[in-house]
């Protein structure tokens, strides 16, 4: 087979830019010569990797079709990728639905938070994706200029160079087609929206809530600091399992709330550490630290930890609730049996697998609010005869 010695600067966009703001499009990774080689290699690994799909065939992304001023604001907020809408949202769901369920509460009533709580999960982890973006683009610029230093030898390593690349090199602020400055101020609008939706709930739950901001702004620099920057997205990301709560009541009931909080901060770290995995080498190489390198080869290990701590809390609190049959075996077991499927698959050596099993916790969140809500319905009915 005849091999490629072409730099990467020929494939991707420049790093350096003017100040001017360009026209935003997801640029192709590899020119049509390329495309043309690897044709064969790449339709067999569509069929075999699904989640690879987008990313080896589909050269444009549907963010194409938007207009080239609003697309890089709507790639900011990672609007493409909803699995961390969802990862914010559930913890809401769970404090908001067990809260009626203990309150015997109007299902209208908890209809209209987990709708407004949906809404509030969308922008703020828009708003998140921007800070995160604002404090990291340098860091992007980084990894990016990593791969510009590498060459191909043979077709194994385009599938490496799509997977990891592809997630920094069309930051838009990194890439320039949004600067800082717009950055900040498209992040002011993001705020302004989150503190419309949080000043539609309580006294209580408005300073609650907005007491979380300092979490969500500090974050990112975390991954500078420590190996543990995990901790602290799970102290942000489950903020909802406090808030939802007193938004339905008016405050906090800490022997619910508290365990419900812990063990989402425990699944945090598990889904974020399989996350991590799949940047582990260049994070090595440019200093950002993480759970996936603290763990090692004792990840495994440290996960079925952090899981068994995550179901024997969300069980404590639904038992403090006086939850029933349905929570225990959907909410409880069926976690357990999920998150026991995610440790026993998964390939921390595979970003593709680390890609899918960290989505896949969109269904973990799934099964305990599917079991809460079972037993919400059922009460209501009760109530309702």
């Amino acid at each position: 087979m005849k091999t490629f010695q072409r730099p990467l600067s020929t494939l991707v966009a420049p790093l350096k830019h003017s100040t001017a703001v360009r026209p935003f499009r997801i640029q192709p990774l590899v020119n049509l010569t390329l495309k043309k080689h690897f044709a064969q290699q790449v339709q067999t690994i569509e069929e075999k990797k699904d989640d690879e799909k987008v990313l080896l065939n589909s050269y444009h992304s549907w963010l194409d079709r938007l207009p080239p001023k609003l697309a890089p604001y709507v790639f900011l907020t990672r609007m493409d990728k909803p699995i961390g809408t969802w990862l914010l949202y559930w913890p809401c769901a769970w404090s908001i639905t067990m809260a009626a369920y203990s309150e015997s509460l109007p299902a209208s009533q908890t209809a209209y938070m987990l709708g407004l709580f949906g809404a509030g999960a969308i922008i703020m982890r828009g708003a998140g994706c921007t800070i995160n973006d604002l404090w990291d683009r340098d860091i992007d610029d980084k990894v990016l200029t990593t791969f510009h230093q590498f060459v191909f030898a043979d077709s194994s390593l385009l599938n490496c160079f799509i997977l990891q690349v592809e997630r920094t090199k069309v930051r838009p602020i990194a890439s320039g087609a949004i600067t800082p400055k717009q950055g900040i101020a498209f992040l002011g609008l993001q705020l302004s929206a989150g503190l419309a939706i949080l000043t539609q709930l309580n006294t209580y739950s408005i300073l609650l809530g907005a007491s979380s901001l300092s979490l969500v702004v500090t974050y990112p620099l975390m991954k500078r600091i420590t190996y543990w920057p995990q901790v602290v997205l799970g102290l942000a990301f489950n903020w909802g399992a406090l808030l939802g709560w007193s938004a339905m009541t008016g405050s906090c009931d800490l022997s619910v709330v508290a365990p419900l909080y812990a063990g989402g901060v425990a699944w945090t770290l598990v889904y974020d550490t399989i996350y991590a995995h799949q940047d582990k080498k260049d994070d090595i190489k440019i200093g950002v630290k993480s759970t996936a390198l603290r763990f090692g080869e004792n990840t495994n290990k440290w996960l079925g930890a952090f899981s068994g701590t995550f179901v024997s809390m969300t069980a404590l609190a639904g038992y403090i609730n006086g939850q029933g049959l349905p929570f225990y075996t959907l909410s409880v077991l069926g976690t357990a049996a999920h998150l026991a499927w995610q440790l026993k698959t998964v390939d921390y050596n595979d970003p593709a697998d680390c890609w899918k099993k960290f989505k896949s916790n969109t269904w973990v969140g799934g099964l305990i609010w599917s079991g809460i809500a079972t037993d919400a319905l059922w009460n209501s009915i009760q109530n309702g005869a």
